[in-house]
Parts: C-alpha cells; sequence; structure tokens
C-alpha cells in the first residue's frame, strides 16, 4: 500500500467511506452557535478584524482596591469603573463584568438581578478586600471605554491576532490559494466529499465573536489513499486542523489536527482518525509556550508526509490478533472491555463489515463505530481512547 495522492479531483468530488473512524461535533456546534456578523469569509479578513480590535485595546495592572464602583444616576441601571490612570469611567461589558465577580468571590447570576446601586456596593466590598491585591484589565476605546476583560496579575494573553496570523503563515487566505482551505461538503447521496464548494456565511468555519476566535481548515483537494475498502475501492482520508484562543480569557488556545473522511453541511467531521490536540492555558508564560511549541506544531502537521499515519494504518490492518470467537472475546476482555461490550463490538464489526474482526484494524473501527452510539460524551471519549491506544500499539 502505497501514500497516494490522486491527481485530478473527480467531477463529482472524492468517494468516502464515513462508517468508519470517529464523529467529531465540535465544528458543528460552533457552526450552529455563530451569528451571521461572527462569520468571517476569509482569514485576512477575519485578521483584520481581531487586530483592529487589539489595536483599539490597552492592558494594565492596578491595585484592585484602587478601582472604585459607581452605579449610573440614570435610569440605565448600568455599573462603571473608575480606574487609577483614566478620567473617564469604564463600562464592563457581560463577560468582564462575570470574570470581576468571579476574581472577587462575588455570586455573578445574583449581583446581575441586583439594582446597579447594590450590585456596585457589593463589587466594591469584594474589591476592598481582594486578597490577590492587582487586576489585570483589558480596556477597549470603541467610542467609549469598555473593560473587554479582567483577569488575575500573572494572566499570559495571548492575542486572537496572534493565532490567525500563524495559519495565515500555512493557509494564506483559507480559500483555496494554498492547499488549506474552508471545507467542501458531503453529499450523502452519493457518498462523496466535493471540496469545490463556494465559501459564504452558511459555509464558512472561520468565526470570531467578541470574546474569541475559532477556525477549521482542511486539505480536501489531495486525498490520500490508506488501504482499501471491502469492495475494493480507496480509502480516502484528508488533513485537516481546527484552532481557538480567547485573548478575554473565556478559554485556552488550542489546536486540533486529524485525518478525517468527509465534512458535512452540518460540519460535522466523519471519519477521524488521529486526532491530536496542543492547549495552552493563559498562564504566566502562554505567550512563549506559543510561540515555541503550539505555532511550530502546526507549521509541522501542515508541512508534514502523511507517510508515518499511512504505515500506521497499513501496520494495524495487518496485524491479526484473533481468528476464533474465543481470540476475539479474549483480545477485547484483555483490553479492558466488558462482556456486553466485547459482544456489541464484535456484532458491530459483523454488521458493517459482514465479517468478524480478525485485525487490529477490524477492532480499533469496531469500537469506534459501537462509541458513536453512546449517548454520553464520557462514555463514547472512554472507548475513543481505548481505540487510539490499541492502533497505537500497532504501529
Amino acid at each position: 500500500m502505497n501514500v497516494m495522492t490522486l491527481p485530478e479531483q473527480p467531477a463529482s468530488g472524492f468517494r468516502v467511506d464515513v462508517s468508519r473512524g470517529q464523529r467529531i461535533g465540535r465544528v458543528s456546534s460552533e457552526w450552529f452557535a455563530r451569528p451571521d456578523d461572527e462569520r468571517y469569509l476569509s482569514l485576512p479578513d477575519l485578521y483584520d478584524a481581531v487586530r483592529t480590535r487589539a489595536e483599539r485595546a490597552q492592558a494594565r495592572t492596578v491595585e484592585s482596591r484602587a478601582i472604585r464602583v459607581e452605579a449610573s444616576r440614570d435610569d440605565s441601571e448600568r455599573l462603571a469603573l473608575m480606574v487609577p490612570g483614566r478620567e473617564a469611567p469604564i463600562t464592563p461589558t457581560h463577560w468582564s463584568f462575570g470574570q470581576l465577580c468571579t476574581l472577587v468571590g462575588a455570586p455573578t447570576s445574583y449581583l446581575r438581578q441586583l439594582p446597579a446601586a447594590l450590585s456596585a456596593i457589593n463589587l466594591q466590598h469584594g474589591l476592598l478586600s481582594h486578597r490577590a491585591e492587582l487586576v489585570k484589565t483589558l480596556e477597549a476605546d470603541n467610542g467609549r471605554v469598555e473593560l473587554r476583560a479582567v483577569t488575575g496579575p500573572d494572566y499570559g494573553r495571548i492575542w486572537d491576532k496572534e493565532l490567525i496570523a500563524a495559519v495565515m503563515k500555512i493557509a494564506g487566505n483559507g480559500t483555496g490559494d494554498t492547499r488549506w482551505k474552508v471545507p467542501g461538503v458531503l453529499d450523502w447521496s452519493t457518498m462523496t466529499h466535493n471540496p469545490s464548494v463556494e465559501v459564504t456565511k452558511d459555509t464558512t468555519t472561520l468565526y470570531a465573536s467578541d470574546r474569541d476566535v475559532f477556525l477549521f481548515l482542511v486539505d480536501d483537494t489531495n486525498p490520500i489513499e490508506a488501504g482499501r475498502l471491502p469492495d475494493g475501492s480507496p480509502d480516502l482520508y484528508f488533513r485537516g486542523f481546527y484552532s481557538w484562543n480567547s485573548e478575554v480569557g473565556s478559554k485556552t488556545l488550542g489546536i486540533a489536527s486529524f485525518y478525517l473522511r468527509a465534512v458535512c453541511m452540518n460540519r460535522n467531521l466523519w471519519g477521524v482518525e488521529n486526532f491530536e490536540e496542543i492547549t495552552i492555558r493563559h498562564s504566566k508564560f502562554a505567550a512563549q509556550r506559543f510561540a515555541h511549541e503550539a505555532a511550530p506544531a502546526l507549521t509541522r502537521f501542515a508541512n508534514s508526509s502523511p507517510a508515518p499515519f499511512v504505515a500506521g494504518i497499513k501496520a494495524a490492518r495487518e496485524r491479526i490478533v484473533a481468528r476464533t470467537d474465543e481470540d476475539r472475546e479474549s483480545f477485547l476482555r484483555k483490553n479492558g472491555f466488558s462482556k456486553s461490550e466485547t459482544s456489541k463490538i464484535i456484532e458491530t464489526v459483523l454488521g458493517e463489515e459482514a465479517r468478524k474482526p480478525e485485525s487490529i484494524f477490524d477492532f480499533v473501527q469496531g469500537i469506534t463505530a459501537f462509541a458513536r452510539a453512546k449517548a454520553h460524551q464520557d462514555g463514547r471519549l472512554e472507548l475513543e481512547g481505548k481505540a487510539k491506544r490499541l492502533m497505537e500499539r500497532a504501529a
């Protein structure tokens, strides 16, 4: 079996088998949740948006005891903060208000329900008794000065624009000037993945809100053949990755890379194999870790050969571990599966392949297919973790 990049894309797309591997819904969750004003049609557009807001922002470390909380004297029921170094009041956003409450140990949902004057008194008390003494603010001037974020003094900010800039180095505009692009769509009627889909607000996978960024790109014009399906046709994969960040502290920075067989219209990832993830908390040395760990890892994956992945699939297909029912049950039980799980995994392979599992690859595919039927995420992740460890043993 050889690493194979098909020279030409069939007019109807690439035929794929999505009954294998994992189904991952992370991108689909983002796709469902994002309103139109958080959807971007190219990486340069996304970068310009996050760069502009970063240029309007100023990060400072101030004494928490020196912050004064005031309630508006009109009917707006707003809070404002008087912060050292600024003459004008700063208005907290919905997000930064919650962060401020958490920092001083105040119940956020309760304070949101109080009249502004009472909420201000409670927050002021919390700030005066704040044991850490210092807070880091992120203030943005958009006509009026807003408090975008308030964190502990050791918060290590990685700007959203830094992540997008790192992605643009390997993916260009994200719409086709390099091999990395917004994904195409799986046609369920023909089971073909069509990479040639116009990037619109409905199809884009480039997102940014006032508190985060998320993007998903694939190399779906250059399929990789890793073995054959039962009918003799090639088992095709594409490379993909997604990344996320929040410069205001709503989530970590992360990069996930993987091989997948298709992306549907709802942006579910189908037939995922070899999923790897890097996360970086926004702690004191986060920026250095991004520069020396995450960004280079992204570049390595983008430029890497798929040969090790294909070799791993080949090894798993060729390694026969069971030829009898007794062998099958013994193999699964020794690898941590219950008696009930063992029988269901074997039945799953029999139903999908019209034969019982024999190789490591057969068992891994049966386990991941069984995992997809689990209603609870914890159960799915546990099974998928076991499947991944089996695959790694075969490599």
